[in-house]
């Protein structure tokens, strides 16, 4: 299963991006392959409008199973997600890319 996050950085020791839109990195876990990939998501960070939807196409190409942030995509990202069909979880602020991991594992954050 692949697992997206929201983050502020490249290691599990980052902060969850509570924005998806403006989210500087996406960490990627692979479950299977035990492995992470790093995106880098910050030439967004200066977009005036389209921020979310540009985030949106990026998760077109990593084709997430999941995906792990703060506040949540917004509306015009929010519907482009929908076609991917993949598991979105909220709240995750003020947590660690691996304390986000650890809670959606126990079933501890919301899904929208």
């Amino acid at each position: 299963m692949k697992i997206a996050l929201t983050s502020t950085g490249k290691e599990w020791s980052s902060e969850i991006d509570a924005r998806f839109g403006r989210t500087e990195f996406i960490f990627v876990y692979d479950e299977e392959a035990d492995s992470v990939e790093i995106i880098d998501n910050s030439a967004v960070k200066n977009e005036a409008h389209g921020a979310g939807s540009a985030t949106a196409q990026k998760m077109y190409e990593i084709k997430p199973d999941v995906l792990i942030t703060g506040n949540g995509p917004g509306e015009t990202a929010a519907k482009a997600l929908q076609k991917l069909e993949m598991k979105i979880f909220v709240d995750a602020h003020n947590l660690t890319i691996k304390e986000a991991y650890e809670k959606y594992k126990k079933g501890e954050l919301k899904q929208l």
